[in-house]
């Protein structure tokens, strides 16, 4: 598929420093709030924020597909998302060709160009989406893999339907927040080994989870199965996501049916959606499916994304530490796959839904994409920069998540998902 928006020799006159995750063949998209208080969907260059809205204004999106221009000033992507993916790909085209380096247009006329860009330091990141619906997999073998031989057999780590079905969860979507969040260390039972019975309190064993999330571009009808070839068409780009958990918690209550206080009090995602058309560069093959799948899970082509991760933690007044370096083209179940999956008994899907990957954990331990890896259960502390020791993320830390993909000269990336962490309320 060839899309202009892609090209590697473009440029913007917009500057674009060596190592930023935004040029000119990203073009993600978001919501910010401006220094006026007013909200608008937008885009990103450099250190630049484009506003949709106000380009929209001055003519340059007439005759794209756009039914309502309106979109652009509404407090979520929801609605523009909904246009559909000839949409999507008519604006990030349009804005290529409007900030490319010799277009004249928005770059020579002053007043347009005040109105049109913002400093990323002069808005505020608002969430991008309004989340209906939020589902998260299961699907990194090697996470899988630790987690079996930590809890339960290590000669049978993986549960006998782990290789055969896209494993998932429903979970809680008015947590969800933007990054720039701080999230409360949460309360709940704890059953310790020794003892009898529960206590209450707040988690000792707190974590992160480092994942993607997709976001759903289209709705499906309820009875209806969207097939691996359709899935991507449903799939309006990704973001960085941090699952946070309570281990403790975790443990006493995900018998008989999963995690529930464990995961549900916040979870953190990059305010920039980066979409499948800017990652299409970045496609590789994933790990070897054996055994066979069933038919309606089987796929062709490249359908993992070669995206690199890294985690960080800081301690307060401290420096940032990376603990975790991972890569999405890990997952052994893709994101096709996992769509297929998730529909395949007539479940409807709706636009701005989201899909957690699960913890990308890679095969080497300093890939491994949570604290109860790193840390193997408590027993392997991770040590910091200041001299302190991390088993689980204490109070005051910050997470500090970031991705971006790489091909030659060529960095796509998503930013940064920062969360700090609170004591108990």
């Amino acid at each position: 598929m060839m899309i202009k928006a892609n090209n590697p020799d473009l440029e913007s006159w917009i500057e674009v420093q060596n190592g930023n995750d935004f040029p000119i063949q990203n073009i993600p998209f978001g919501v910010v709030e401006l220094k006026n208080g007013k909200t608008r969907c937008a885009s990103r260059i450099g250190n630049y924020v484009i506003d949709l809205y106000a380009i929209s204004s001055y003519g340059y999106f007439d005759n794209l597909g756009i039914d309502d221009l309106r979109v652009f000033k509404e407090p979520t992507l929801n609605n523009f998302i909904a246009q559909g993916q000839p949409a999507w790909r008519a604006i990030r085209e349009r804005i290529s060709y409007l900030f490319s380096k010799e277009n004249p247009l928005i770059r020579d006329n002053i007043e347009e160009k005040s109105k049109i860009l913002h400093h990323i330091l002069d808005v505020k990141m608002m969430m991008p989406v309004a989340v209906g619906d939020y589902t998260d997999f299961y699907s990194s073998i090697e996470h899988a893999t630790n987690v079996g031989k930590m809890f339960r057999d290590p000669e049978n780590a993986l549960l006998p339907n782990w290789k055969h079905i896209p494993v998932g969860y429903h979970g809680r979507s008015s947590s969800i927040v933007v990054s720039g969040t701080s999230i409360h260390r949460p309360k709940g039972q704890t059953k310790a080994d020794d003892e009898l019975s529960p206590a209450f309190g707040p988690s000792k064993l707190f974590d992160f989870e480092l994942e993607m999330a997709f976001i759903a571009g289209k709705q499906s009808k309820l009875g209806d199965s969207i097939s691996v070839s359709d899935a991507e068409n449903h799939i309006f780009g990704l973001v960085l996501f941090n699952d946070l958990s309570a281990r403790d918690i975790q443990k006493w209550e995900y018998v008989p049916l999963g995690p529930f206080l464990s995961k549900n009090f916040g979870s953190v995602i990059s305010p920039w959606i980066v979409t499948l058309d800017a990652l299409e560069p970045f496609r590789v093959n994933g790990p070897i499916q054996d055994p066979k799948v069933l038919p309606y899970l089987e796929f062709e082509g490249k359908k993992n994304f070669d995206i690199n991760l890294e985690v960080f933690i800081q301690p307060e007044n401290g420096e940032k530490n990376s603990v975790c370096r991972s890569n999405f083209k890990y997952m052994y179940w893709n994101m096709a796959q996992q769509l297929a999956h998730h529909t395949i008994n007539g479940c409807n899907i709706n636009v701005g839904d989201m899909y957690g990957s699960g913890t990308i954990s890679g095969p080497t331990p300093d890939s491994f994409g949570s604290m109860m890896e790193l840390s193997w259960k408590g027993t392997r502390p991770v040590k910091l920069k200041d001299g302190t020791e991390r088993k689980f993320i204490q109070d005051n830390d910050t997470i500090i998540m970031t991705g971006f993909c790489r091909n030659n000269n060529l960095r796509i990336g998503f930013g940064e998902t920062i969360t700090k962490i609170l004591p108990a309320k």
